[in-house]
């Protein structure tokens, strides 16, 4: 993986651009010029803890961004996609940090949180210093890098997989048998309640349909007797009907009698005749639209009162009455089943954890053995970084009743530094140094396994030298064969194996003020003689250092 490091305005810093290539690169200098400024740079912009000390003096505010040259199916990738993140192209951390202490965070130009930030850059890059091997802190990360070595990625998913499975189905049952209980507790109320409500049988839209039904047998009961006079006006004994037909034929017989003076009156008469005929039709048909059952208003009426009063009694509306009933009944039914269903169910769970118990069975054996093969592998590369006298042990405690989504195991690393001294936590037992040769022979022996593509080794060489500086070189470079490694160092025998070396150096500000400022250079094989030489020798360079320094470049070219 390719980087690329950007920093403005921070402590000792103006501007800086740096480009760390595949391989092994050392960073050196001399004590305070600034090698722990740029980690902390790079942690910043990895999501690290930010601080406005760290902004450069007389400033609002310091940026520092990193660039990766990453894979597209990288698991930074896959994070930053999970989160709405666009990876497209370089992934280009951002960091700005007021020097109020405020602090923003960008990948990609996106806003994100820190705590994003983070969790990505931990994927791209481990810093690891003698005060800082987070890799060894926690005991979740042992097993996962157990689980790397011994390539155990699809086992662990497959355990994870069942153990959900297993938690699952409990919950289900669980809730199943508080609702089957629930209703078990009501069942003389919910059964009473069915056969009510499956005798009332209310349907979709009857209360809308019978109210309306209802509203037009008022409303006909109220006309009927009008038109029932009307009727009777018309068509009983007192009707005027049979009066103007008995004078309509008088005033036809006196009509010839008297040609001229009677005809048109007969004419209208007998239209007045038409027009009474055709409105007794008609208040015949008025009459027969306004009959109606009373029994069926009625029965309109008291069926609406009957829904109306399962209504308050239920605190629904009438309309809701027929979901409410099927709801009932399904409780009942689920009442009636529910022990056959909780038989079923506690035997999906039991089936459940049987498969997740075989698995992390199957894991835990295949952990074990991997356990005793890591074990031997970091023991091989002790004795050559001055520790042939230690022993790494991969505990694993394995319990059944602790079953958790990753197995039932507990790892964790132990040492024992020299013989006759009890074996304990490498956090608790090793000392600083000795922490990070076991931390660089872990690496070693995990290859590219259950790493971030980059590493960064803080001084890991501090208070050794000669032949144990030599294979910490030798470890280094081979584990840069796999992943790309940075290393601060003050070992000429670990510079002298790096396929670039920059070199850190403090000095007054480009700007021509009194400030101090932090450069790093990329060193061509002149320079790299010379800061060896230097390394070697300290402030007085000699010839002999020179030659010194040319013998480990030859040997290490």
């Amino acid at each position: 993986m390719l980087i690329q490091l950007s920093i403005r305005d921070i402590v000792l810093i103006e501007r800086l651009d740096l480009a760390f290539e595949i391989g092994l690169s050392v960073l050196t200098g001399e004590t305070g010029a600034g090698k722990s400024i740029l980690l902390d740079s790079l942690s910043l912009a990895l999501g690290g803890r930010g601080d406005g000390d760290l902004v450069r003096h007389g400033e609002d505010k310091g940026q520092v961004t990193a660039v990766f040259d990453v894979g597209m199916e990288h698991g930074a990738r896959t994070l930053l996609r999970e989160n709405g993140i666009d990876d497209e192209g370089d992934l280009i951390f951002r960091r700005q940090q007021s020097a109020d202490g405020r602090t923003k965070a960008y990948v990609n130009d996106q806003p994100v949180s820190v705590q994003l930030m983070r969790q990505a850059g931990q994927l791209l890059v481990e810093i690891h210093g003698q005060h800082d091997d987070r890799a060894l802190v926690d005991t979740n990360a042992h097993r996962t890098l157990l689980d790397a070595f011994a390539g155990l990625t699809d086992e662990v998913s497959e355990v994870a997989r069942l153990y959900r499975l297993w938690r699952d189905s409990e919950r289900m049952l669980k809730k199943h048998r508080e609702k089957v209980e629930s209703a078990a507790r009501e069942a003389d109320y919910l059964r009473s309640s069915v056969e009510e409500l499956e005798k009332l049988s209310p349907q979709d839209g009857e209360e809308e349909e019978l109210a309306d039904n209802r509203q037009k047998m008022m409303k006909a009961e109220r006309i009927a007797g009008d038109i029932a006079e009307a009727s009777e006006f018309l068509n009983g004994n007192a009707s005027p009907v049979p009066h103007i037909a008995s004078l309509v034929r008088r005033l036809e017989r006196k009509s010839h009698e008297a040609p001229g003076l009677l005809e048109d009156t007969v004419t209208l008469l007998d239209a007045a005749l038409d027009q009474l005929s055709n409105a007794q039709m008609e208040v015949e048909a008025a009459l027969r639209k306004t009959e109606y059952d009373p029994r069926e208003l009625e029965r309109v009426e008291e069926r609406l009162f009957a829904l109306r009063a399962a209504s308050r009694k239920y605190s629904v509306p009438v309309t809701e009455l027929p979901a409410l009933a099927v709801r009932m009944i399904a409780d009942l039914a689920d009442l009636d089943a529910g022990e056959e269903r909780l038989a079923r169910l506690d035997a999906e769970v039991g089936l459940a954890r049987e498969n997740y118990d075989a698995a992390a069975r199957s894991l835990s054996d295949k952990r074990h053995h991997a356990g005793t093969a890591l074990a031997g592998a970091v023991m091989a590369e002790l004795p050559a970084l001055k520790l042939e006298r230690a022993r790494f042990m991969v505990e694993i405690t394995t319990d059944a009743g602790e079953a958790l989504a990753e197995g039932i195991d507990v790892v964790e690393f132990h040492v024992q530094t020299n013989p006759g001294t009890r074996p304990g936590s490498i956090m608790k037992v090793a000392s600083g140094g000795e922490l990070s040769r076991f931390l660089l022979a872990l690496k070693v022996a995990l290859a590219d396994r259950g790493s971030a593509p980059t590493l960064v080794f803080d001084e890991i060489d501090t208070g050794v030298g000669g032949a144990v500086a030599d294979a910490i070189g030798q470890r280094l470079k081979r584990l840069s064969e796999r992943v790309q490694v940075l290393s601060v160092t003050h070992a000429p025998q670990v510079a002298a194996r790096a396929a670039t070396h920059l070199l850190i150096s403090k000095g007054p500000s480009a700007d021509g003020s009194e400030k101090i400022a932090t450069r790093v250079a990329t060193m061509a094989q002149k320079d790299r003689t010379e800061e060896i030489a230097r390394m070697l020798a300290g402030a007085s360079v000699t010839e002999e250092a020179r030659a010194a320094a040319k013998r480990l470049l030859a040997g290490n070219g």
